[in-house]
C-alpha cells in the first residue's frame, strides 16, 4: 500500500468503522440502550484505549498518518450534517407554551450544573488545564459541558420507550430544547473568548454572531420558506437536497470566517430551515439516511483516537479527578433538574424521572469536548474524563427511566413522528 496515496488505506478504513459501529449499535440496541452507546463504545475501542493498546500495529495499520486527514474530514462532514438535523428538529416556537414546570426544569437544569461545573474548574485549574490557557474560558468551558443535554438522544430514548406523547415525554424535549441553546451559546462565547486576541476582538465577533443570526432569519429564512413552497408540487426533491445541503455548508463556512466554528452555522442553518414542507422533510430524511450511518461513525472513530484510558491508569490522582467530574455531573443535572421539578409538584419518581432524561449527554456532549480539545481549552487528560462521563451518565438514562417512571396515559399522538437524529437508524 502506497504511503503516497492515501485511498486504498481509506477504503480499507471506512468500512471497517461503519461496519463496526453498526455492530456496537446493534448489540447496545437489543441490551436496551441507545445504539449511539454502541458506536461510542466501538469508537474508543478501535482507539489506543483497546486496540492500540492490544495490538498497536493493527490500529497503525487500520489508521495510518495518511489517513486520518481525510478520515477526519468526513467525520467533519457528518457532523456537520448531524448538527443541520438537530437544528432542525428544535422547533423553538413550540417552546412558547411551555408550563411553570418547564421553565423552572429548564433554569435548574442549566444553572446549578453550571454553577457546579464553575466550582469544579476552579479546583482543577492549577492540575489539568493546558499551558496558557485562561481561567475564564477553561472555567466556562466546563461549566458549558457539566451543562449539556444530549437532544436527540433524549428524542431518542423517549421515542424506544414509548415516552414521546406523555407529559414527561413533553415535558423533557421543552427543557432539553432550551438548555441546549443556552448551552450552545455559552459555547460560542468560549470559542470567541478563546479565538480572540483582545477584548475588542471579542465584541466584533459577538458583534458580527449577532448579525449574522439575524439575517439567517430576518432573510434567509422567509426566502427559503417560498422557494420550498414555490417546489412542493415537483416530484424531483433532487435540488432542495443540494440546496440543504449547500446552504449548511456556506453557513458553516460564514461562522468560521467570523471565529465561533463551523458548527454553530450548520446548527442555525437547521434552526431557520422551515418546518411543515413536505419537500424539505423528505431531503431532510434522504440527508440522515447516508450521513448518519455513513459518515458519523467516522466522527466517533476520530474521538475514538483523541480518548485513551491507559493515561488515566497510570495515575491514581486522574481517577479521583475522574470520579469528581462523574459525581458534579450528575449532581448538577440530574440534581438540579430533579429538584426544580419536585418542587413545582411533582412526585419523587416523576421527578427522579425527569432528571435521569436531562442527564442524558450523548453525542452532544462529545460534540463540545471535541471543540475544546481543539481550542486547547482542555488537555487529552481532562478530554478522556468528559467523554467517559458523557458515556457513563447515558448508558444510566434508560435504566433509570425505567427505575422511576410509573406509566401515564399518553397525550394525543404527534401528527409527524419525530426526526430522529441519534446516531442510528430508527
Amino acid at each position: 500500500m502506497s504511503a503516497a496515496d492515501p485511498v486504498p488505506a481509506l477504503l480499507v478504513a471506512v468500512p471497517v468503522v461503519i461496519l463496526a459501529c453498526q455492530a456496537g449499535a446493534t448489540l447496545f440496541r437489543r441490551l436496551g440502550q441507545p445504539p449511539v452507546i454502541g458506536e461510542i463504545a466501538m469508537g474508543i475501542m478501535l482507539g489506543p484505549s483497546l486496540l492500540g493498546w492490544l495490538w498497536p500495529e493493527a490500529q497503525h495499520w487500520l489508521f495510518p498518518e495518511e489517513v486520518l486527514p481525510y478520515t477526519s474530514a468526513l467525520g467533519q462532514l457528518g457532523l456537520l450534517a448531524f448538527m443541520f438535523l438537530v437544528g432542525l428538529e428544535l422547533d423553538l416556537g413550540a417552546l412558547r407554551g411551555s408550563s411553570r414546570t418547564a421553565v423552572a426544569v429548564s433554569q435548574a437544569g442549566m444553572l446549578v450544573p453550571l454553577g457546579l461545573g464553575a466550582l469544579l474548574a476552579l479546583a482543577m485549574y492549577g492540575q489539568l488545564a493546558p499551558n496558557g490557557v485562561g481561567l475564564g474560558p477553561f472555567t466556562l468551558f466546563i461549566a458549558v459541558a457539566m451543562s449539556v443535554t444530549a437532544f436527540p438522544v433524549l428524542a431518542r430514548i423517549l421515542v424506544d420507550r414509548g415516552l414521546y406523547g406523555t407529559p414527561l415525554g413533553a415535558l423533557a424535549m421543552a427543557c432539553a430544547a432550551v438548555d441546549d441553546v443556552a448551552a450552545w451559546c455559552l459555547l460560542a462565547l468560549v470559542v470567541a473568548l478563546t479565538s480572540a486576541g483582545s477584548p475588542l476582538d471579542v465584541v466584533t465577533t459577538a458583534g458580527l454572531t449577532v448579525a449574522f443570526g439575524a439575517v439567517m432569519v430576518l432573510v434567509v429564512r422567509p426566502l427559503l420558506a417560498r422557494w420550498a413552497a414555490a417546489r412542493a408540487d415537483r416530484t424531483n426533491d433532487g435540488a432542495i437536497l443540494v440546496l440543504l445541503f449547500s446552504g449548511l455548508s456556506i453557513s458553516a463556512l460564514g461562522t468560521d470566517l467570523i471565529g465561533v466554528h463551523t458548527l454553530f452555522g450548520a446548527f442555525l442553518f437547521g434552526v431557520i430551515t422551515p418546518r411543515g414542507h413536505r419537500r424539505i422533510e423528505a431531503s431532510a430524511a434522504r440527508l440522515r439516511s447516508v450521513a448518519v450511518p455513513v459518515l458519523l461513525p467516522l466522527f466517533f472513530v476520530h474521538t475514538g483516537l483523541r480518548t485513551e484510558v491507559g493515561a488515566l491508569a497510570a495515575d491514581p490522582v486522574q481517577w479521583l479527578w475522574a470520579g469528581a467530574v462523574l459525581v458534579v455531573a450528575v449532581l448538577g443535572k440530574w440534581g438540579g433538574a430533579a429538584g426544580a421539578a419536585r418542587a413545582c409538584g411533582h412526585s419523587w419518581r416523576e421527578a427522579m424521572s425527569v432528571g435521569a432524561l436531562m442527564n442524558c449527554r450523548g453525542l452532544t456532549e462529545l460534540v463540545v469536548l471535541n471543540i475544546g480539545l481543539e481550542l486547547g481549552v482542555i488537555g487529552p487528560e481532562l478530554f478522556t474524563m468528559l467523554v467517559l462521563v458523557a458515556l457513563i451518565t447515558t448508558a444510566a438514562t434508560s435504566p433509570a427511566v425505567s427505575r422511576f417512571h410509573r406509566p401515564e396515559l399518553p397525550l394525543p399522538a404527534p401528527a409527524a413522528a419525530p426526526v430522529t437524529t441519534a446516531a442510528s437508524p430508527p
